[in-house]
């Protein structure tokens, strides 16, 4: 089961990292996690081929977690395939009418999107032996974290959230959890909004310590701000003594089976 971040940043892109996305890859199918911009190129940057995605999930409605769905779809018009994108209702309402603004589905367009909804807590199997679940976490009304289950592993992946508890204890013994880590805790004064909306790194450890986890991501940080992948290292491990992989865009992490 392989990971492929093809962003790693928070909602203001810098020159080494993008907004938030990834792509997995799991039992020889390539699904695409959240869609900000220039997705195909990306894709194609991180050695797949956009034309095997199979399934796109979409954690929330930020504009860096959505705004390059139609640009992907646009860009793989021609191509005869019906892939399915799923997130909550909300979720899957806003991504139509976005494709809508853009005639994206038309029936001159090739590239299909069948919606999905992810009911909270029920778990939908897209796939033989691969299955999604949502869970509604705190940052917006269309937020849910999502729970991939691989016969090679189980990933979690908290979108954009502050701690929210019931997500670690569901997310206890996965293989990989992805979380929100947008900044070490020093910038909570300055940035109080941070509180209620993301997760600092010295609080992702502390909730991290007793989750039995196989890997822990940071993820999402506020590359704009002025703290390096180090600070955030030094604050997590804190409390937090497992396996822990600070991702850059375009690095690849492995999960053993």
């Amino acid at each position: 089961m392989k990971i492929i971040f093809l962003g790693t940043g928070g909602a203001v892109p810098t020159a080494t990292r993008d907004n938030t996305s990834f792509l997995l890859e799991a039992a020889g199918e390539l699904w695409l996690v959240d869609c900000p911009g220039s997705l195909t190129q990306k894709i194609i940057k991180a050695g797949q081929k956009p034309q095997q995605v199979s399934a796109i999930f979409i954690s929330h409605i930020h504009a860096d977690h959505v705004y390059g769905l139609p640009a992907f779809v646009h860009s793989l018009m021609l191509e005869e395939k019906t892939v399915q994108l799923f997130g909550s209702a909300e979720t899957v309402e806003f991504c139509l009418g976005l494709l809508d603004l853009f005639g994206l589905r038309k029936e001159k367009i090739s590239y299909r999107v069948k919606p999905v909804v992810l009911a909270p807590g029920l778990k939908i199997e897209f796939s033989p032996g691969l299955s999604v679940t949502g869970w509604p976490v705190p940052h917006h009304s269309s937020s849910l974290a999502l729970n991939f289950e691989t016969p090679e592993g189980r990933i979690v992946y908290s979108g954009d959230t502050p701690i929210h508890q019931p997500l670690f204890e569901r997310a206890a013994g996965a293989d990989c959890l992805i979380h929100d880590c947008s900044t070490p805790s020093r910038y909570l004064d300055e940035l109080p909004f941070l509180r209620a909306m993301h997760t600092n790194a010295l609080e992702l450890g502390r909730a991290a310590a007793g989750a039995g986890l196989g890997t822990l991501v940071p993820c999402h940080f506020f590359s704009d701000l002025d703290f390096s992948p180090k600070e955030v290292e030094t604050e997590i491990r804190q409390n937090y003594s497992g396996r822990l992989f600070i991702p850059e865009d375009f690095s690849c992490l492995e999960l053993e089976p």
